[in-house]
């Protein structure tokens, strides 16, 4: 049997929008990768479009905080002898 035509348009097929995956952040301890961590929950409102401006930010964030730890500390300034008599 044959469904009833009915007048009202059919539904636009919407996708569904942004939504937070609820994905838990815990903290590391280190201030600077602790704010570029949380940077990706700007990911939770944007499209998946946008995903990749914030992974993108946050992976070369992360990428400079490794770089740093193997630059190791700067080296100590050398002595000034100009106090010779």
């Amino acid at each position: 049997m044959p469904e009833p035509e009915t007048d009202a348009p059919p539904e636009p097929a919407d996708p569904a929008g942004p939504a937070p995956l609820g994905v838990v952040r815990a903290p590391t301890g280190n201030a600077g990768v602790d704010v570029l961590l949380e940077r990706l929950a700007d990911a939770d409102h944007l499209s998946a479009d946008g995903h990749t401006e914030v992974y993108e930010d946050v992976h070369r964030g992360l990428r400079e905080a490794l770089s740093a730890l193997d630059a190791g500390p700067a080296p100590a300034p050398m002595p000034s002898y100009n106090h010779r008599s």
